[in-house]
């Protein structure tokens, strides 16, 4: 649409300040206007919003759909939960740069898609991978593949490694010719409009190797820091661990001291917001007081958060779960090749005892798999319908007599190898997330979306902000939420030309009715190239839905419906 004028809603701008009425007119994918009562003119879209609340476009601030979005370009359902704008890349993960050697780029795939729970097929089949460097796969991107949401990318710490250092990149830390290449690699990123770059200090992978990231020694951190200051605009993104081994009050103490007097803006993840991590781990005391004292400090460090209460669904398809819950003997089941595989495996009685043994002795405590949570979990979702379904792993363990891993076993037998198992959610520390919402040096709204697309469905956890914080517990307002999900996260990545509802922004802005909007369960939808010609399954949701979602200016959902539009452009850093 050209020009397009929404009318008789209420503007929420995106900066905190209350909500007012007034008329908005976008024209070319720019705002234009916003006043009361403007008078349509000829031939101009006019859409009415009596009775709704009009706000900038929804920022998704950590997605990985660096992958998925070749093959599933309609990234659905963001469009019908407001979403305008995508971050990837995160977590040290991305596809470029790219190493030469075959069976180094066959490791970046598969590092990618065993931590971010993403089938290795459609990263072969669908991807052309014919870039090297980050600037060559940008290049490639913007030409190939258009969405219906605008788009930013981090260049992967763990990419960098590989393409300097090979193989040896999980081994060792890098000399200084090494390091030397994966700063003039990042420069190409940074100068092509890369958001920065992303790390990893957290994850281990199915053999308990710890990503390449976490060999990198102070000097290959403070050349690539100091490379990234040099980019007005640009940040380091980084995820620390609070779960395994809990050494992120260690890392992040580490790299203050580091960075000192280095002006890079570090974003890192962060303060937890579990009950059960402040209360059983401990974890969450000395990471708010780091998060205070950096403040304290002037720093330039902002605390990631999620106000999403995370729930594990178990797969033996395609799941890290078992791995990053140190178990590494049902991690077997989802390594094995194929069904038939896996069947043998789960019928074996020696693999039975090792797997009993491993939820007994080995696996964290609070892993799904450890005694107390692995009887809470729900049997929801039979492949075949055999059964039984809506009850507790306990309960079918004490109908059959046996262990809970065995009851595990013989119902993924008896309902396929493609059903899940589900354990309910964590209980949230609801103080602690509205503190951070609160908090000017945060960055809320981190779902995971596009990754993980058989444990979860990170598209439309934005919404909880608007329907559980705001309409059903009171705990922040409207204007909160929006900040929190638009300006805020705006200001935060350099992307001043949009964010917030004021003349010259971009028009990305969404419209919705706080009645009719709710938080959708999740769904199975059979979209995900399997290598072979059919397709396997992927959480999704229905639409919220909003009553008008608009990116540059094109409606890309609209009156219950995603349009086919495709409007979305790779943004920069201080565009």
């Amino acid at each position: 649409m050209n020009s397009c004028l929404i009318r008789g809603g209420t503007l929420i701008d995106g900066t905190g300040a209350a909500g007012y009425r007034a008329d908005i007119r976008v024209e070319s994918g720019v705002i234009t206007d916003i006043a009361e009562a403007l008078e349509a003119r000829d031939e101009e879209q006019v859409e009415d919003a009596t009775g709704c609340i009009v706000a900038p476009g929804f920022i998704e601030c950590h997605t990985h759909f660096d992958g998925t979005m070749w093959w599933e370009p309609e990234l659905k359902p963001l469009a019908g939960f407001g979403a305008t704008t995508v971050i990837m890349g995160n977590c040290g993960f991305s596809i470029a740069p790219l190493p030469e050697a075959p069976e180094v780029r066959d490791e970046l795939i598969k590092i990618f898609s065993f931590f971010e729970d993403i089938p290795e097929a459609p990263f072969k089949t669908e991807l052309p991978w014919n870039w090297q460097t980050w600037s060559e796969y940008k290049q490639v991107l913007t030409k190939n593949v258009r969405v219906p949401t605008n788009y930013g990318a981090y260049v992967g710490h763990i990419a960098l490694r590989l393409t300097a250092m090979g193989l040896e990149a999980w081994d060792r830390a890098a000399t200084p010719a090494e390091v030397t290449q994966m700063v003039t690699l990042l420069r190409d990123a940074l100068e092509a409009g890369a958001m920065g770059m992303s790390s990893n200090l957290m994850d281990h992978d199915g053999s308990d190797r710890p990503v390449p990231s976490l060999q990198a020694d102070d000097t290959e951190w403070l050349a690539l820091a100091e490379t990234l200051a040099q980019y007005p605009g640009t940040q380091l993104q980084i995820i620390v661990d609070t779960f395994r081994a809990m050494t992120a009050p260690t890392s992040m103490e580490r790299l203050g001291k580091l960075f000192e007097g280095v002006d890079v803006r570090v974003q890192w993840g962060g303060v937890p917001t579990l009950e059960f991590q402040r209360d059983m781990m401990g974890i969450q005391a000395p990471l708010i007081e780091m998060h205070e004292k950096f403040k304290r400090e002037g720093r330039d460090f902002w605390t990631g958060f999620s106000h999403v209460p995370i729930t594990v669904t178990l797969s033996v398809q395609q799941s890290l779960i078992f791995a990053q819950s140190n178990d590494y003997v049902w991690h077997e089941v989802v390594l094995a090749e194929n069904e038939e595989e896996k069947s043998q495996i789960l019928r074996d009685p020696d693999w039975r005892e090792r797997a009993r043994a491993s939820w007994d002795n080995d696996v964290f405590d609070f892993s799904p798999l450890a005694k107390a949570q692995s009887r809470g979990m729900l049997l929801l979702n039979s492949d075949n319908g055999v059964g039984p379904i809506r009850i507790t792993l306990g309960e079918y363990a004490d109908a059959l007599g046996v262990h809970t891993s065995d009851a595990m076993a013989e119902w993924l037998l008896n309902n396929g190898l493609d059903s899940t198992v589900t354990m309910p959610a964590f209980v949230k520390d609801e103080d602690m997330v509205v503190r951070l919402l609160r908090d000017p040096y945060t960055v809320g709204n981190i779902t995971d979306s596009g990754a993980h697309g058989q444990m979860l469905c990170g598209g439309g956890e934005n919404i909880l902000l608007l329907t559980d914080y705001v309409k059903e517990q009171g705990l922040i307002t409207v204007e909160e939420a929006v900040h929190n999900l638009t300006g805020k996260l705006a200001g935060h990545f350099g992307l001043h030309d949009r964010g917030e509802l004021k003349l010259g922004k971009r028009a990305d802005i969404t419209v919705f009715n706080m009645e009719e909007i709710k938080y959708q369960p999740m769904e199975k939808v059979y979209d995900v190239p399997d290598g072979k010609g059919d397709y396997t399954w992927r959480w999704t949701r229905n639409p919220a839905p909003m009553r008008l979602t608009l990116v540059n200016g094109e409606a890309t959902f609209s009156a219950g419906h995603y349009t086919d539009a495709k409007p979305g452009m790779m943004v920069s850093p201080l565009s």
